[in-house]
């Protein structure tokens, strides 16, 4: 049986992995990561993510070692160095050929193909696996044969034709007679212009991820739908950046819920509302694939192209710095800076302000999360952005505009959630928390609303009707 080498990149578990376990089947496995950094950077991720990923692949070499497969780590700048690397490595190691997991952004398509065709041109097998998702993208289409350009219909149509064997987990090799290759230290990171957050709020690898996974079912999951939308419980899986770099699959999630509930689609509410959730992030893929202009920093919906931004660099700052004047939003920017994860109704109320209170343009706050997420992906961030903007799938009607301060009273009614991260405003009533008065705000250290939601509200809905004109 000939040599294969795995090469890992978003998906750093050695359980349920579509292409280790293939390339298992077929031969000894070597295991390559190449670190993309200044790539990864350029394409908009923070000291967080890439911290947290670096860790994440001395987490997977640990897990290979237990294997007998040796990981080795390579550096590279642009993911136009992938192709001649592998396929070099490949010769110097005899490998039959080079086993991979699909990824969809628009990039990251690009790379792979070049990858294959690089493979092939020089004579080694390339082997691709749509592991990330249930369906590969171009599989699970409209009547008209149409990529879906809405969630529901694309979800009600997962469920429909999801089989057994898309959910089957995917075999764990056995571990491998040794081989006469050494693994390899990884590069140190370069020098960031932020410090990550701290470690400990994030441990990486498998074990973390079924930890969380089985804490989430256990204490949370039954209550999921009817507490993920309150920021100070802890209602929601927390597995968010764990899925981003494949630490745990969606196939382990979805069948933990099985164990659970029986049905992915009926039962208990609260894991079926989660199961929603998770077919959400493969929705996003299929998205990338289908519709390539939301890669290439355009708005899914191509009238609002030309809706009139404002560019106001003052505004912008006192969003992204949690100096607004309104606490839920000022709370939510110093939760993601400090930890570099926010919550999800947070992320629709402060993305909402921003492109619609403030009319500043949506891809300045994607790119701000970005640079901050430690789960951040692109198809889910770009998603969830285009959706508060009225820009996207599924966008939100342009006169559906958050009350930030309705959303905070409802959603955070103690005020809790504000008290933890504005701190200066904890000496205030619940209800005070949500709204401070003016009389006391230069007391409180915390500045006056920088617009008014009425005039802010009409603003933008003026701007959405413009384009229609």
């Amino acid at each position: 049986m000939a040599l294969q080498l795995v090469w890992f990149r978003t998906d750093l578990r050695i359980h349920d992995n579509s292409a280790l376990a293939a390339a298992a089947k077929k031969g000894p496995v070597v295991a390559v990561f190449l670190h993309s950094v200044a790539q990864w950077q350029a394409h908009g991720h923070g000291a967080n993510k890439i911290d947290f990923w670096a860790r994440g692949v001395d987490a997977l070499k640990s897990a290979l070692a237990g294997l007998n497969i040796p990981l080795l780590q390579r550096d590279i700048s642009t993911f136009d160095q992938a192709p001649p690397v592998l396929t070099e490595l490949a010769h110097q190691l005899g490998a039959e050929g080079v086993h991979f997991n699909h990824e969809y952004p628009l990039n990251e398509q690009h790379r792979d193909q070049a990858v294959m065709a690089h493979c092939r041109s020089a004579g080694l097998g390339a082997h691709g696996y749509h592991d990330a998702v249930a369906f590969a993208p171009g599989t699970l289409l409209t009547g008209k044969g149409d990529y879906y350009g809405v969630f529901t219909p694309f979800s009600k149509a997962w469920h429909k034709n999801i089989q057994a064997e898309q959910l089957a987990l995917r075999d764990t090799p056995e571990p491998q007679a040794p081989l006469d290759i050494q693994s390899e230290a990884r590069p140190d990171l370069p020098a960031m212009a932020t410090r990550p957050v701290e470690r400990q709020q994030w441990p990486a690898g498998e074990q973390e991820s079924a930890d969380r996974l089985e804490r989430f079912l256990r204490f949370r999951g039954r209550y999921y739908q009817s507490q993920r939308d309150f920021p100070h419980v802890r209602g929601t899986s927390e597995l968010s950046a764990y899925l981003a770099l494949g630490m745990i699959s969606w196939r382990q999630c979805m069948q933990a819920v099985l164990s659970e509930n029986g049905s992915l689609a009926d039962g208990d509410t609260g894991l079926v509302a989660w199961v929603s959730e998770l077919i959400w992030r493969e929705f996003y893929q299929h998205v990338a694939v289908g519709f390539p202009q939301v890669c290439q920093h355009q708005p899914f919906q191509a009238h609002t192209r030309h809706l009139a931004w404002r560019d106001d660099d003052d505004a912008f700052a006192a969003w992204c710095e949690g100096r607004t004047g309104y606490p839920i939003v000022d709370a939510a920017m110093r939760q993601l800076v400090n930890t570099g994860w926010m919550h999800n109704r947070l992320r629709m109320i402060t993305a909402m302000f921003l492109s619609k209170h403030l009319l500043i343009d949506w891809r300045r706050g994607e790119a701000f999360f970005l640079q901050h997420l430690v789960d951040g992906e692109f198809c889910a961030n770009n998603g969830g952005w285009q959706w508060a903007a009225s820009t996207g799938t599924d966008a939100a009607p342009y006169f559906r505009i958050f009350n930030p301060t309705t959303q905070s009273s409802r959603f955070d009614p103690e005020g809790n959630f504000i008290a933890h991260w504005l701190p200066e405003l904890a000496s205030l009533p619940a209800k005070a928390r949500h709204s401070p008065p003016r009389d006391l705000l230069t007391r409180l250290d915390y500045p006056a609303p920088i617009v008014e939601h009425k005039m802010a509200r009409q603003r933008a809905l003026d701007a959405f009707k413009a384009l229609k004109d």
